[in-house]
């Protein structure tokens, strides 16, 4: 049995179908409301906060992956994601399940830096404090003997679908609606973008990999980093188009995070966006060399085709 705690979003559901395709058809899919995606699915419904229906969800799993995800609210994250890792920690250790943790790069320092599996924490603001705090409390965790677990860390996705992210709310989604694109900054500073699928199909390789445990892995991303400003290019050639676009400066940042809440989540981020962001996947790579990463072209011409 493998179990998705969290399984109703864009990462969870790719990751059911991946899993279902190539390793396994026993799986649970666990969430507050999980919605079947096979026949052979087996729904939980359950709280990640409450420890007990946790440690029920993960009864009888071999491998758990937590991919919860939770509205971009710094309160919501403080509150709630250090429990749910806790619970899960607790319910995998009972349980003898091995934990495979989808986790993301908010903790790394906002410079221009290429960031690695070494790459210290340093967390500025508080959804990047929490993010840090949830994947120390696996790393002492795993230490300790607790619980065998491993640690998928992706960049700020791009995708089909559900997904959610910065760049799909402010690039592909307008530009969806035929609305005109907003980029936070500047167009011209490089991105490391992970397509959603590719990220999914990574980590259920590396959670059906026995070598891979004990260890963090950068999910893989396309080498052929863009600026934001390649990106709309894609875009325009995808849609057939010219799109235009507006860079999005601070101070109009700072006068719309007092009313919006989307805002206000992305303002302690904005330092990224002003520097080259370089998350490099050489690990898993050369661990996995069969891996085909999805191209930024594939990945905006999948966008508009879906």
């Amino acid at each position: 049995m493998q179990t998705i705690l969290g399984a109703n979003g864009q990462i969870g559901t790719e990751l059911a179908y991946e899993l279902h395709r190539r390793y396994t058809t026993d799986i649970r899919l666990v969430s507050r409301s999980p919605e079947r995606l096979h026949d052979t699915d087996e729904l939980v419904t359950a709280d990640l906060m409450d420890a007990e229906q946790t440690a029920a969800a993960v009864a009888g799993s071999d491998i758990a992956y937590l991919t919860v995800g939770l509205p971009p609210d710094a309160k919501l994250w403080a509150d709630q994601l250090p429990v749910m890792m806790e619970n899960t920690i607790a319910a995998c250790e009972t349980h003898g399940a091995k934990l495979v943790f989808f986790d993301n790069t908010y903790m790394y320092p906002m410079t221009s830096d290429p960031q690695t599996e070494q790459t210290r924490f340093a967390p500025a603001g508080s959804k990047a404090r929490t993010r840090a705090t949830m994947t120390t409390l696996l790393l002492d965790a795993m230490a300790a003997g607790r619980v065998e677990a491993v640690i998928c860390r992706a960049p700020e996705f791009y995708g089909p679908g559900k997904t959610q992210s910065f760049t799909n709310a402010m690039v592909f989604d307008p530009i969806a609606r035929g609305k005109k694109p907003r980029v936070p900054l500047r167009d011209d500073t490089l991105r490391t973008l992970i397509w959603t699928p590719d990220a999914s199909r990574a980590m259920a390789l590396i959670g059906n990999t026995p070598s891979a445990y004990g260890q963090t892995w950068h999910l893989p991303c396309d080498d052929n980093r863009v600026t934001y400003r390649g990106l709309i290019e894609l875009a325009s050639a995808a849609w057939g188009r010219e799109i235009d676009y507006s860079v999005m400066k601070r101070p109009a940042f700072f006068v719309a995070r007092l009313f919006n809440q989307g805002v206000r989540e992305l303002w302690e981020l904005l330092p990224r966006y002003e520097v080259d962001n370089v998350f490099v996947s050489d690990k898993f790579k050369s661990a996995f060399p069969d891996f085909r990463v999805t191209t930024y072209t594939e990945g905006v011409a999948a966008i508009k085709a879906d």
